[in-house]
């Protein structure tokens, strides 16, 4: 059986996933003004805060930072990935394929591709997920390869 939190949505723990089950979140819109704010704050590069700066960059045009996106990517597998105490990061490899556009509406799917129970604690495990984040056009714009803590279920609370 597995939990549930407050809104009712089921939790999976390590004993309720297998390697190739995949996850798709819902989708994000990026809008310009939250890439220009999120920028000036965190990455203030004129290709991330200024149209007009960003034209003589290398991307020629407003882009969102790599930061952000990888932010939006947080909230998609929050909300994609049920797993029961939250989304417990023990080290990522991330890359960004194409640069995230004003308007582009982001989506996250997430493929297990591996699960190792623990050998010192039974009552957790390592979860190893690739994370593909996909714009409207299915074009991929980051890729992170994450390790996760995940909870065990013991025999005593079957």
């Amino acid at each position: 059986m597995s939990l549930q939190d407050t809104a009712g949505t089921t939790k999976l723990m390590l004993d309720d996933l297998h390697v190739g089950q995949v996850f798709r979140s819902e989708s994000y819109v990026m809008d310009v003004e939250k890439i220009k704010a999120f920028a000036l704050e965190f990455d203030p590069q004129p290709f991330h805060t200024d149209e007009a700066a960003s034209a003589g960059t290398f991307f020629g045009e407003l882009v969102a930072s790599g930061w952000h996106t990888a932010g939006v990517t947080m909230r998609l597998l929050v909300a994609s990935l049920p797993i029961s105490g939250g989304l417990i990061g023990a080290g990522a490899e991330i890359s960004w394929t194409r640069p995230t556009r004003p308007g582009d509406e982001l989506y996250v799917e997430s493929e297990i591709i591996e699960i190792r129970p623990s050998a010192k604690n039974p009552a957790r495990g390592m979860v190893t997920v690739r994370s593909i984040t996909k714009n409207q056009d299915g074009k991929t714009v980051q890729s992170i390869t994450s390790r996760m803590v995940v909870p065990r279920r013991l025999p005593d609370s079957v």
